[in-house]
C-alpha cells in the first residue's frame, strides 16, 4: 500500500527512510524590527535544516523587504542586536535569501503603505494572500 508523502517528505538515509519536517510560511505584519529580525531569524534557521519556507510581508512589515528598511519601527534595535553577537536584520535577510527561502511582499500592503515595489530587495515576489496560502500547503504557518 503507498504511503502519503504529504504534510512531509519521506527520503532513504542509510537505507531506512526520513522524515523531513513540512515547509513553514511566516506572516509578517508588524513593522517592527524586533519582529522582522525574528521573522527572518526564524526564515534562516528552518530553511538551513532542510525547511521550505515561504515569508510573505503585509501591511507595515512590507517594509522589512525593502533594500533600505530604516523606516522600521524601532530601528536603532539592529545596533544593540549586533553588539550582543547576535547577526543582524541585514544579514539575516541576505542568509534567509541565499537559503532559498521565499519572499512575497503583499500587492495589496504595498499599496496601503505606500512603498513601490522598485524599493523592494531584488528576488521578492509581488503577489496576493492566495498565492501565500497557496505557498504555505499543510505547512506550519506562524503570523508576526
Amino acid at each position: 500500500m503507498a504511503q502519503d508523502l504529504r504534510p512531509q517528505e519521506r527520503h532513504m538515509q542509510g537505507g531506512q527512510p526520513q522524515e523531513t519536517a513540512a515547509g513553514l510560511a511566516i506572516l509578517l505584519l508588524s513593522g517592527t524590527h524586533e519582529r522582522a529580525h525574528f521573522a527572518f531569524m526564524m526564515a534562516a534557521a528552518a530553511a538551513s535544516l532542510g525547511r521550505s519556507v515561504v515569508l510573505f510581508a503585509s501591511n507595515h512589515g512590507c517594509r522589512a523587504l525593502r533594500d533600505d528598511w530604516s523606516e522600521l519601527d524601532d530601528v536603532g534595535r539592529d545596533a544593540v542586536v549586533r553588539r550582543g553577537g547576535v547577526a543582524g536584520l541585514g544579514e539575516l535577510r541576505q542568509s534567509a535569501r541565499e537559503l532559498g527561502v521565499r519572499l512575497i511582499a503583499c500587492e495589496a500592503g504595498l499599496q496601503t503603505e505606500g512603498v513601490e515595489t522598485a524599493s523592494l530587495v531584488p528576488g521578492v515576489e509581488v503577489a496576493g494572500i492566495a498565492t501565500f496560502l497557496q505557498a504555505a500547503g499543510q505547512g506550519q504557518m506562524i503570523s508576526l
